[in-house]
């Protein structure tokens, strides 16, 4: 079955089930037009990217302009359409993997015009609500499962999505994906604009009390077009809140899964994940001390392809593969704000999992400013500074800056 007849019958299931053998009405579907609602949001970057290994910078002037359309609600069914374009704003000096500029760093933005999402939904009393299309699925910090929304094109998933809050404090979240619409696409080039397969991606939470949450997620990945990324992981994680002192707490995230082939993946390994974090506010900044390891196996590291990988691992984004001996990450970072300005400065320390192969290390900084309800500033710069014992793809020094712009209406 291809992938629009699969969106099809999933657009065909979640209808069905908010509507009953009776249907919808054509004054029902007048409701779900006329009620509903636009929204645009721009979206302007400047990133600049110092490769060591290649002469010439990257300077990517690019704009995301998004339209999105929410219908009206009726009889529990809703929808959403959303299209984006990404424009080169002035000359694409840069490798956006489509462009054939191989003499450029690679900055993922390429041009077109795609739809983002095209959903219907259904709110089905006492049980939760159903899903159906090309929609965004972000679970808990994106680490195993994300949309990827830093780039311009964000990543996301044909699909059908039940979500449950019919038990109290316990949520449900199962979704099967056939299609991944890549940050690559919409056209293929150096990289895939889709991948194909079939995933499968089940997370539960129990909110404990306000200050303390367990959760626990099953990802099975078989994918197609990228067999040596093919999966199951399996895992726990915690987020909560201990008393230091009065008014004072300290904030944990704690995680831990364990992941094999899966699929018709060539390789054959069994590697583990941790992520031990904690967060302490301290006057006007907030100090934060994390270790986190994808582990190795059989010279093969602990993946996460479908994650929002550039909140992790450093902002020069030098491990969105992982390497054959695993990567450990040791960071230090601070957070306040001044004047009104949001800002951060964040240390890494990049090892290897298996032996004792140092990687680099990276220096990450960031300051957010709203200049107007509606448009936000932000300005962001990564030092990645590579070990010469390092991996080919980690050995090289890079630099990056961006400076970006978003309104919203």
């Amino acid at each position: 079955m291809g992938k629009a007849s699969k969106t099809l019958m999933a657009v065909a299931v979640a209808a069905s089930a908010g509507t009953g053998a009776a249907g919808i009405s054509a004054a029902e579907f007048s409701d779900l037009v006329t009620q509903g609602k636009a929204n645009v949001n721009l979206r302007y970057r400047f990133e600049n990217v110092d490769q060591e290994n290649i002469s010439a910078d990257a300077n990517a002037s690019t704009l995301r302009s998004r339209l999105t359309w929410t219908s009206g609600t009726f009889s529990g069914i809703s929808g959403v359409l959303e299209v984006d374009n990404i424009s080169a704003i002035g000359n694409d000096n840069y490798n956006s993997t489509e462009n054939g500029k191989t003499h450029y760093p690679v900055v993922a933005d390429p041009e077109g015009t795609e739809v983002n999402q095209a959903f219907l939904g259904v709110a089905i009393a006492g049980a939760g609500t159903l899903d159906a299309g090309r929609m965004r699925i972000n679970h808990a910090n994106q680490r195993f499962l994300g949309g990827v929304g830093w780039r311009q094109n964000e990543q996301t998933y044909d699909a059908l999505r039940f979500q449950s809050l019919a038990i109290n404090n316990v949520t449900l979240d199962y979704a099967y994906i056939w299609n991944v619409n890549r940050v690559f696409g919409p056209r293929d080039g150096a990289q895939k604009a889709n991948w194909d397969g079939d995933v499968h991606a089940l997370r539960a939470g129990w909110t404990i009390n306000p200050d303390n949450r367990l959760g626990a997620f099953l990802y099975a990945l078989d994918i197609d077009d990228a067999r040596a990324l093919s999966s199951t992981t399996v895992g726990v994680d915690y987020a909560g809140a201990i008393a230091v002192t009065e008014g004072v707490k300290l904030a944990l995230n704690l995680a831990y899964a364990r992941q094999s082939d899966g699929g018709d993946n060539p390789n054959h390994y069994d590697a583990d994940y941790l992520l031990a974090e904690a967060t302490l506010p301290l006057a006007k900044v907030a100090l934060t001390a994390g270790y986190e390891v994808l582990g190795s196996d059989n010279n093969v590291g602990f993946s996460t392809p479908l994650a929002t990988l550039h909140a992790f691992q450093g902002f020069a984004d030098q491990f969105l593969a992982t390497p054959g001996a695993g990567v450990e990450d040791s960071y230090l970072r601070a957070a306040g704000a001044l004047a009104g300005v949001k800002l951060a400065a964040t240390y890494h320390d990049f090892s290897a999992d298996r032996g004792s192969g140092d990687y680099g290390s990276e220096l990450d900084l960031s300051a957010a400013y709203g200049l107007l309800p509606n448009l936000n500033l932000l300005v962001k710069y990564a030092a990645y500074n590579g070990d010469s014992g390092a991996p080919a793809p980690q050995r090289n020094d890079v630099d990056k800056f961006w400076i970006m712009l978003e309104y919203s209406l």
